[in-house]
């Protein structure tokens, strides 16, 4: 028992070091495989992280076995060791260590007898796996195992925030490499757009495009990536240009967005996301457009109150949930005429009814300059409050006189 008390307090003293707090996760990963080496008196220490897929343990960080980060060890969630520990969320001590009960060879080609792992989960949510190991015959105690975990967890809590900041980072500048640097110049079109990451969420798959077509027409895209994140921008920008390829290849939106959802389905396979893409004749001067689960473009003309676009809505992209076939629909824009295209984020709120968000969104809109009704929307739809979640939003007028 007193060597116990003794084992406790010295792994609570380690743990609750504060100048660990100064480290960032590599170096704080370094300094404490090394000192949980000492304090358990094992050979072999190793924190495994999971990989943005979530499918996969990454070694990152080991005392007595370089070879597994040098080489970049992966294990798959629920295979081998490693894997069954991250599977069950939970303890796994195993006494014979070979081919039958783990998948990474370095294990036994290192002589190894035993190990001990446990899980690292920081709000429900699993970061990796941490074990230890020996080569000789050795009963692990109880006690050894609480301790351990308590050491998994100091890692959990220190990896976790260090995710959410360099994945924000990394998000935050992919989106801002994706979005349009400047919106295309072209004769009687004017055109503006704003984007904003939500505040509580951070930037995740929101995405406005705006982009010129041979044949003297204009393609303009809104969409929203379920989720949020680096996961969410990043698959946001692989649709984006997925999208812009089969825009070059099919006049049709409502075909492009067929094709889209093929490829998601096929290559995104967890993805959904909701998508409006319109293709403006600039000489015939129609819009035709089509939508995958997002919310219908608004249009204001003059004379008349701004009212919502009817068209048939399909099912969002991902999930082969548009196999039975797109459908799209076409509309006048005539001189002075002014579209909005939007992404949820811009109308919904907490204990808002959306009915209501987007009738005053509607009547928000009135003719004027692009730019100068993204700045009333924004004002008068977001204002001092700021959003839950992505907003998106683009406009675009045409400004061509009307010729007898």
């Amino acid at each position: 028992m007193v060597e116990d008390r003794e084992l406790r307090h010295r792994v609570l003293e380690a743990i609750t070091d504060r100048t660990l707090m100064d480290l960032d996760l590599d170096k704080l990963l370094e300094v404490l495989v090394f000192r949980v080496r000492d304090l358990f008196a094992v050979d072999t220490v190793t924190v495994l992280l999971l990989d943005a897929s979530g499918e996969q343990l990454v070694a990152k960080a080991t005392a007595g076995l370089d070879e597994e980060v040098f080489q970049g060890v992966r294990i798959p969630v629920g295979e081998g060791f490693a894997g069954r520990v991250a599977k069950l969320r939970q303890p796994v001590l195993i006494e014979r260590v070979d081919e039958s009960t783990v998948v990474n060879p370095l294990l036994w080609e290192h002589g190894l007898r035993e190990l001990l792992g446990v899980p690292i989960v920081a709000r429900d949510e699993l970061l990796g796996v941490l074990h230890v190991g020996v080569m000789v015959a050795r009963e692990f105690a109880e006690v050894e195992a609480e301790l351990l975990q308590l050491v998994a967890d100091r890692v959990a809590l220190v990896a976790h925030m260090h995710r959410f900041r360099t994945e924000q980072a990394a998000a935050a500048m992919l989106v801002e490499s994706l979005l349009p640097a400047r919106l295309p110049s072209t004769d009687g079109w004017e055109l503006a757009a704003r984007y904003v990451a939500g505040a509580g969420t951070g930037v995740g798959g929101d995405w406005y495009d705006v982009f010129p077509l041979p044949g003297d027409r204009i393609g303009l895209v809104i969409g929203d990536v379920v989720g949020s994140g680096l996961l969410a921008a990043i698959v946001m920008g692989r649709l984006r240009s997925a999208l812009r390829a089969y825009a070059l290849e099919f006049d049709d939106p409502a075909e492009v967005l067929g094709k889209l959802d093929r490829k998601a389905s096929h290559f995104e396979r967890r993805t959904m996301a909701t998508v409006a893409y319109a293709v403006i004749d600039t000489v015939a001067h129609r819009m035709d457009f089509a939508l995958a689960g997002h919310l219908p473009p608004i249009i204001a003309l003059p004379d008349r109150e701004a009212e919502f676009v009817r068209a048939p809505v399909g099912p969002p992209i991902g999930y082969s949930l548009g196999i039975t076939g797109r459908t799209g629909t076409s509309i006048d824009v005539p001189p002075e005429a002014l579209l909005i295209l939007y992404t949820d984020g811009l109308v919904e709120r907490r204990g808002a009814d959306l009915d209501e968000r987007l009738e005053q969104l509607r009547t928000t809109v009135h003719l004027a300059a692009p730019k100068a009704v993204c700045a009333h929307i924004m004002a008068t739809m977001v204002g001092s409050e700021p959003a839950t979640d992505d907003i998106a939003l683009v406009a675009a007028r045409h400004t061509t006189p009307q010729t007898s």
